[in-house]
C-alpha cells in the first residue's frame, strides 16, 4: 500500500500537518457551537466584539460620514438584487441547466440607472459582455463597490452594454442540482474540468439564446478567466462565440504560495486537502464567523489571511471598500476545485484534473502524464491586464502558453485583488476593458453608427 506523505515530507512540515488538523477540529468544533447558539447570544458576540474595536482603535470616530454609510449599505446589502437596487438598477435573474444537471444563477443587467426594460428576458438589441467571478466567489464582487464610477458592470451598463454576470455551481447562486443533493458528496464532485466542459459553455448558449446575438464579450476575474482560458481551448466553436477574452488577474499555472509550510504541505500531497476538509465545500464556516465579528475585526482577519497566504498587502484598496467588499468576497466552493489548483501549482501545469491520487505517492513517479488544456489552440482575441506585485501571476509562463495574437497591460503596483476593488480602477482597468470592448466588438453588436450611440469611449 503506498503511503503518499512518507518520504516526502519534512519534519517541520509533518509538524505543520498535525498542528493544522488540530486547528480545523478546533474550527469545526467551534462552529458548530455557535451554529447551535439562538440569535440573541450571536448578536452578543458581535456587540462585544464591535465594544472592543473601539476601545483599543485609534481610528473610532463617533460620528460617521457618508462614505461610511455607503460602505456599511453595501455591506448590509443581503444579496446582489439588494447592491443594484442600492445604485438605483433594475436586475433580471435568469437560471441555466446544464448539461450535467446543476442549476447556475444568472444575473443581468439590461439597461441603465433608472430604467426598466418593458420586456424582461428578451433580447436588447445592445452588445453584450459577461462578466465571471473567481475562486470562493460569486456574482456579488463585481457590484459591491462603494463608487458606481469604480463599478465595472454599472459602468458597462452606462455604455450601453447588455451585461451579465455568471455563478459556478455550488455557489450561492447556483447551490441545486436536478440529480444531486447540496448535503451529498456527488453534488461536490466537481474540479475547473466541470466549469470548462459545462458552466461556462452552457452560460454563453444560453445568454445568446436569449440576447438574440451572435457572439458575446468576456471579461474573467482570477479563476473565472482559468475557466474561460480551458473552455476556449478544448470547444474549438465556442471561439465563434466570444469576439474576446478580457483577463482581469489571470490565473493559469500559479507558481505557489507565499506561506512556505502551507506550499510545501499542499505541494507535496495535493488531496491532503480531502483529510483537512472532506469532499464537500471547503471553508463553510466563514459566514459563521462573520456573523459574530464586527465588521473592522473580520476585515483584519482576511487582510492578515490574504498576506500570510500570497503576501498581498491590499494597500490600493480602501479600508471602506474592504469593509463592504469582504462582507460579500465568500462563496462555497467545492473542496475538489481547489485541490485541482494545487495540482497545477504542482505540476507547474495548466492541466486537467488527476484522478490517480495515488500516483501522488509513488516513488518513481507516475507512468502518464495529465491531459493538459490546449490554450494555444484558442483563436479568439486575448487582451490580459495583470498587477505586477500579484503573486498569482506568472506573466512570462503563460504568454507561452497562449496563443500569440494576446495583448498584455501592466498594472504598476498591483495586487490580484486591486484589480476588482482598487481605488483607482476607474483610471487604470475600466478604460482599458471598455476599449478593448470597442477594439473588437464586431458586426453581432450592431451597426457602427448604432454602437457609437451614447457610447463614451475612455481615453487612455
Amino acid at each position: 500500500m503506498v503511503v503518499p506523505l512518507i518520504g516526502r515530507l519534512k519534519a517541520h512540515e509533518y509538524a505543520a500537518l498535525v498542528g493544522g488538523f488540530f486547528f480545523l477540529v478546533f474550527e469545526t468544533a467551534i462552529s458548530f457551537i455557535i451554529m447551535l447558539l439562538p440569535i440573541p447570544i450571536i448578536q452578543w458576540f458581535y456587540d462585544h466584539s464591535r465594544t472592543l474595536f473601539h476601545r483599543f482603535s485609534v481610528k473610532h470616530v463617533k460620528d460617521k460620514s457618508e462614505a461610511e454609510d455607503v460602505a456599511d449599505a453595501i455591506r448590509n446589502a443581503k444579496d446582489f438584487g439588494e447592491l443594484c437596487q442600492y445604485w438605483g438598477y433594475t436586475h433580471e435573474e435568469h437560471v441555466v441547466l446544464t448539461k450535467d444537471g446543476y442549476l447556475l444563477g444568472l444575473h443581468r443587467l439590461p439597461t441603465k440607472r433608472g430604467q426598466r426594460k418593458r420586456s424582461p428576458g428578451t433580447s436588447t438589441g445592445k452588445p453584450v459582455v459577461y462578466l465571471h467571478h473567481g475562486l470562493l466567489m460569486n456574482s456579488e464582487v463585481w457590484v459591491c463597490l462603494t463608487d458606481a464610477e469604480r463599478c465595472l458592470p454599472l459602468v458597462l451598463a452606462e455604455q450601453g452594454f447588455d451585461v451579465w454576470m455568471g455563478n459556478n455551481r455550488g455557489n450561492k447562486y447556483s447551490k441545486k442540482s436536478v440529480h444531486h443533493d447540496p448535503n451529498s458528496v456527488k453534488f461536490w464532485n466537481y474540479s475547473l474540468d466541470d466549469f470548462a466542459w459545462h458552466d461556462i459553455p452552457d452560460s454563453i448558449h444560453y445568454i445568446l439564446d436569449i440576447t438574440k446575438s451572435s457572439s458575446l464579450s468576456y471579461v474573467g476575474f482570477s479563476q473565472g478567466t482559468a475557466q474561460a482560458f480551458a473552455a476556449l481551448s478544448i470547444h474549438p466553436q465556442l471561439n465563434d462565440k466570444v469576439n474576446v477574452f478580457i483577463a482581469l488577474a489571470p490565473a493559469m499555472s500559479p507558481t505557489g504560495l507565499a506561506a512556505p509550510l502551507v506550499d510545501g504541505l499542499m505541494k507535496a500531497s495535493p488531496t491532503l486537502m480531502y483529510l483537512f476538509f472532506g469532499r464537500r465545500a471547503i471553508l463553510s464556516s466563514a459566514t459563521t464567523w462573520q456573523a459574530i465579528l464586527y465588521p473592522p475585526i473580520f476585515t483584519n482577519v482576511i487582510d492578515t489571511s490574504l498576506r500570510f497566504l500570497f503576501n498581498w498587502d491590499n494597500r490600493n484598496i480602501s479600508d471602506l471598500q474592504k469593509i463592504a467588499a469582504y462582507a460579500h468576497l465568500y462563496s462555497l466552493a467545492s473542496v475538489k476545485s481547489v485541490v485541482h489548483w494545487f495540482q497545477i501549482m504542482r505540476e507547474g501545469a495548466f492541466q486537467m484534473y488527476d484522478d490517480d491520487v495515488s500516483a501522488f505517492g509513488s516513488p518513481g513517479g507516475r507512468a502518464y502524464r495529465p491531459a493538459r488544456f490546449p490554450t494555444k489552440n484558442i483563436v479568439t482575441p486575448i487582451v490580459l491586464l495583470y498587477g505586477d506585485r500579484d503573486s498569482l501571476v506568472d506573466i512570462q509562463m503563460m504568454l507561452k502558453e497562449l496563443p500569440d495574437h494576446t495583448t498584455v497591460t501592466r498594472l504598476d503596483g498591483y495586487e490580484h485583488l486591486d484589480i476588482l476593488w482598487g481605488k483607482d480602477i476607474d483610471k487604470d482597468v475600466i478604460p482599458n476593458v471598455v476599449n478593448a470592448l470597442k477594439l473588437h466588438c464586431d458586426e453581432s453588436c450592431g451597426s457602427p453608427d448604432k454602437f457609437k450611440d451614447g457610447f463614451k469611449v475612455f481615453g487612455r
